[in-house]
């Protein structure tokens, strides 16, 4: 069991010595079959594992439940691994079998082997994340603290399959509500349930289902089944020999043909309902040349914009494979099939027709006695007609389906990656800046901001009205009187006449002694959060224009993470996924970065992992009622914040130490006592709880999780350091001392711990006080002088930051007003740093770039780049 673990989470399984307890039933998880790895065949065997390789040294040691705990303690790290002899590196904990599930939901496939398949991840991985999803952990808190269950995924991984196991669970959800619908209504036969169960995807569920909807005319095989004739169908693949077709002519069916006829439907029906032919057409479509075509629909000249026609130019005889299709394409055909501007349609090659028929007629519906020839002929009318009717129609839905699903998801995880590079922009520090926000009529308006975000000064100023000079003289006071060197001037209207203004005024030294320089910065959302009830709440006194002017430069995040996914430009795909993914990379950024609790806001603490927007109200009024937090403890008197809460939030918070040794020095000196009582605010005290005088602990100023805070403390008995030494340079020289001697691995056996573990207490000892993770991400770019789009000639080599990337090249501001293109064909891996951050990011917003000049459009605008490096 992973350190800190209550029952009910992950633990490591001895079926036949003790007893599991099922874990706690949350009424949002659907209980769909899961399996874990499976004891047996193979290679890693762990009900042969020859002993524990963490925590407890005992070989074949019985691991003990634990009780629950109410105090929230936290007991030394057990279990994680088991190693054998096939497997020595370390197989993660298997979970129980199904057996402690509700049975209810069971479906005819594995989650755990579907989910593998759908991710491309492990199947011991995808058992781990799915307990430790059902025990409501949030992406940040695996991401950092069970690294060892997860094989060190990152949280956009987590993501990914955390998005395809809530389609799973969807999809068993509606196949169990429509099996109980079928049951009231008396129609569920053996062979609906089976191919019901057997179904994996919307499309497959819909495809079955269809006939049986409230409303539906039913279809031609249940027409026939109606008239008696499934006998007949049956027959002719079990016993032909018997099958006498003119005896099934009666009232409603009368000629042979008809009979005929019904039994072909009946046998189309059973075909392209059979799991095992549909495997055997989808794995045929894998291996031919399948190519989606687009054209422009008829009549559109007449009926559409002629403008809106223009967008879709590439798209007006477009054919290609589908393996080979970009994700932007697929997004860009579906807009025009939506507008009416284009038709769509999956072209599957004959021969795969041809295939299936042949072997459905002479293996999977071969009848297994000898037939006549007309019954053969009825057999191949059957497999055609069910090949036409219902089965090309249904890969079709599948194909499309597909292939925007992995659209859209690929887009979103762009927005995600471009949305945590923003986030994680190194915010400007300890300097004085001038926000300006450009306008021509209404004139730039100014605020003047202090290194501790304090709004110092608010104006307006008129530079393009003839006034400049005049403005300029006012400019340049404030700036002297509030000895502010840094400009920050938004990207909207007038930006470019703005920028050019003060490098002119930079470039004269006009501001002198004043060494200023100046930025760009995105105004994306700007508007949005100006008029919002938070920038209300923080800003009561300021005007909407003035609210939001180089807030973003003074940290990115404090003001993006305001703002909801339904106003960024998204509108081709899921809005409901592209929320979800905006509030978790939300989330994981606030979470890694951290806060300090005694001073953060109330939005903010909203998107740490494990809290919401009550228990972050809660924590703000504990600290006004109760005064600052002393130590991480007191978060568990906080209303609302049960065990599982704090065990998600308790590693992202943090206590600056300074502050609150200052606050209990200034205490002691005003003779006021720091005391709390155990008891939690708005319950009834049930006995009388002793007063605990709480006390600093130099451990809440670091990631390290409280769980981990013995394995800390022994780790600094080992390398013969003190708390007091936490976050100073002596620190780091004896940790690099013990690593020198021994190595993470051989800490890691001294400690019984694993090296995940390990090195978040590493990082958590030897990073200063006051580490943020952002500042090893860029800062903006702040210049003096300015360039323009006609001094650019091909061939020219520029350096440049990435201001967006998307799924078919990367935008790059090179300085001359207007972003150029770095076609996603030109960014090749070579041209890619060997060790970058971040793995998952690539190319991102911030990133510098030298890039090279290929072409150049002044009348359109464009700029064409290629990627050099990466600098």
């Amino acid at each position: 069991m992973a350190p800190g673990m209550n029952e009910g989470e992950l633990q490591l399984q001895q079926p036949k010595e003790e007893k599991e307890k099922k874990p706690r039933p949350s009424s949002k998880k659907l209980p769909v079959k899961r399996s874990s790895v499976q004891p047996g065949p193979p290679a890693c065997n762990l009900d042969g594992a020859e002993g524990p390789s963490t925590s407890i040294a005992a070989a074949k040691q019985q691991v003990k439940l634990e009780e629950p705990e109410e105090d929230f303690t936290f007991d030394e790290p057990p279990l994680k691994k088991i190693k054998s002899a096939a497997c020595p590196q370390g197989t993660p904990i298997k979970f129980a079998a199904s057996a402690n599930l509700n049975e209810e939901h069971k479906m005819n496939w594995d989650i755990v082997k579907v989910l593998s398949q759908r991710t491309g991840i492990e199947e011991w991985v995808c058992a781990n994340i799915i307990r430790l999803f059902n025990d409501d952990n949030t992406i940040p808190f695996i991401a950092r603290y069970r690294k060892e269950l997860i094989n060190n995924l990152e949280a956009d991984a987590l993501r990914e399959v955390q998005q395809v196991l809530e389609e799973l669970h969807s999809v068993a959800k509606k196949v169990h509500g429509a099996i109980q619908k079928l049951k009231k209504e008396g129609k569920l036969s053996g062979n609906l349930l089976t191919a019901l169960l057997n179904c994996r995807t919307s499309e497959e569920l819909d495809h079955v289902y269809a006939p049986y909807k409230t409303g539906s005319k039913g279809t031609k095989a249940q027409r026939a089944r109606q008239l008696g004739l499934e006998p007949a169908a049956n027959l002719l693949i079990e016993n032909p020999r018997e099958l006498n077709l003119l005896s099934y002519v009666k009232e409603g069916l009368s000629t042979i043909e008809e009979v005929k006829s019904g039994v072909q439907h009946i046998l189309a029906d059973m075909i392209a309902k059979d799991r095992e032919t549909l495997d055997f057409i989808r794995d045929l479509c894998q291996r031919q040349y399948i190519c989606l075509q687009s054209a422009l629909a008829k009549g559109t000249s007449q009926k559409a914009n002629e403008k809106d026609v223009n967008k879709f130019h590439l798209y007006k005889n477009f054919s290609c494979n589908v393996k080979n299709i970009h994700h932007h394409q697929i997004l860009a055909i579906n807009r025009g099939e939506n507008l009416k501007i284009l038709t769509v349609k999956v072209n599957i090659p004959d021969r795969t027709k041809n295939e299936f028929s042949r072997w459905c007629v002479n293996e999977r519906w071969r009848p297994k006695a000898f037939a006549k020839p007309e019954l053969m002929q009825l057999l191949r009318d059957s497999v055609e007609d069910s090949y036409k009717r219902l089965i090309y129609p249904l890969l079709c839905r599948e194909i499309r389906s597909k292939l925007t699903s992995d659209a859209e998801k690929e887009s979103v995880m762009m927005f995600g990656r471009n949305l945590r590079q923003l986030l994680l922009t190194s915010p400007v520090r300890g300097r004085t800046l001038m926000g300006v926000d450009p306008g021509y009529k209404h004139g730039c308006k100014l605020a003047i901001i202090s290194p501790t975000s304090q709004i110092l000064h608010t104006d307006v100023v008129y530079l393009h009205s003839g006034r400049g000079f005049h403005e300029a003289q006012k400019i340049r006071k404030l700036m002297l009187d509030f000895n502010c060197g840094t400009v920050v001037i938004g990207n909207g209207t007038a930006c470019r006449e703005t920028e050019a203004y003060f490098a002119d005024l930079i470039m004269k030294k006009y501001f002198e002694p004043l060494d200023v320089t100046y930025c760009i910065t995105n105004e994306a959302g700007a508007s949005i959060y100006s008029v919002s009830p938070e920038a209300c709440k923080e800003m009561p006194d300021l005007d909407p224009n003035l609210r939001s002017a180089a807030r973003r430069v003074r940290d990115m995040a404090r003001v993006i993470l305001r703002l909801s996914s339904r106003h960024k430009d998204g509108h081709d795909v899921s809005q409901t996924l592209l929320k979800a993914t905006l509030d978790s990379v939300v989330e994981e950024c606030v979470s890694f970065v951290g806060v300090d609790i005694n001073i953060c806001s109330e939005i903010l603490l909203r998107h740490i992992a494990g809290l919401n927007a009550n228990r972050a109200k809660n924590i703000i009024e504990w600290r006004e009622k109760n005064g600052p937090f002393i130590n991480r403890e007191q978060l568990k008197a906080v209303k609302g914040l049960g065990p599982k809460s704090y065990q998600q939030c308790a590693g992202f918070i943090r206590i600056n130490q300074e502050y609150i040794r200052t606050f209990l020095r200034h205490t002691e000196s005003e003779g006021i006592r720091v005391e709390a009582t155990n008891e939690k605010q708005g319950k009834k005290k049930i006995k009388a709880a002793a007063n605990v005088t709480w006390q600093p602990d130099p451990l809440d100023q670091t990631c390290i999780h409280p769980e981990s805070y013995n394995m800390a403390m022994r780790f600094l008995t080992f390398i013969g350091g003190s708390p007091s030494e936490i976050g100073k340079p002596e620190m780091q020289q004896k940790v690099n001392v013990l690593l020198e001697r021994e190595g993470m691995e051989g800490i890691s056996k001294r400690l019984t711990t694993t090296g995940q573990t390990l090195q978040i207490i590493i990082d958590g000892l030897t990073q200063p006080e006051g580490f943020d993770i952002r500042k090893d991400f860029d800062k903006p770019d702040f210049k003096r002088s300015i360039v323009c789009l006609e001094d650019l000639s091909v061939g020219t080599i520029l350096t440049g930051r990435v201001e967006n990337a998307t799924l078919f090249g990367v935008f790059v501001d090179i300085g001359v007003g207007k972003a150029g293109l770095i076609p996603m064909h030109r960014i090749t891996e070579d041209k890619l740093p060997k060790a970058k951050k971040r793995r998952s990011l690539a190319l991102g917003p911030g990133e510098k770039v030298e890039v090279r000049v290929c072409d150049i459009n002044i009348p359109q605008s464009r700029i064409s780049l290629d990627l050099i490096r990466v600098l």
